[in-house]
């Protein structure tokens, strides 16, 4: 299944057009055993107590075991993500279960992170494929 999330993009004549971002949304289990019948890292993270955008980003930053040097905003978030020189080459699956507690709670910050997830997920780079999975609830 598939979770529909509207993202607005500035069109040329200076209109705002609403176009379809989609990313996987499975169960937590079914997403994690698929990953690792693949042979990818999964990396679970349990977003049911983050709420804003400070703790979701420290969240991702903690199961990805980001380095101390990078930054906790949204540019920080896509480099790290499209980098991932860090971990063992291969592919990286982001499961993200609670997530609803941030779309209730900050729906901006959501969409945006949404966006990043999405962005880093379609350019991975050093080896190393990133992907984000909504675990549904």
């Amino acid at each position: 299944m598939l979770m529909k999330v509207l993202k607005q993009t500035q069109a040329r004549a200076g209109r705002t057009a609403v176009t379809e971002v989609q990313l996987p949304r499975v169960e937590a289990r079914q997403a994690v055993e698929e990953a690792e019948r693949r042979g990818a890292e999964v990396h679970v993270l349990d977003g049911a107590d983050l709420t804003n955008k400070r703790t979701t980003l420290d969240g991702i930053a903690a199961v990805l075991n980001f380095p101390e040097w990078a930054g906790r905003n949204l540019d920080a978030l896509y480099d790290c993500l499209t980098d991932l020189s860090w971990l063992p080459e291969g592919e990286h699956v982001l499961v993200w279960s609670g997530h609803r507690a941030l779309a209730e709670n900050d729906p901006r910050a959501f969409e945006r992170i949404l966006d990043v997830l999405r962005d880093a997920a379609e350019n991975s780079m050093c080896g190393r494929r990133f992907q984000a999975v909504l675990a549904s609830e």
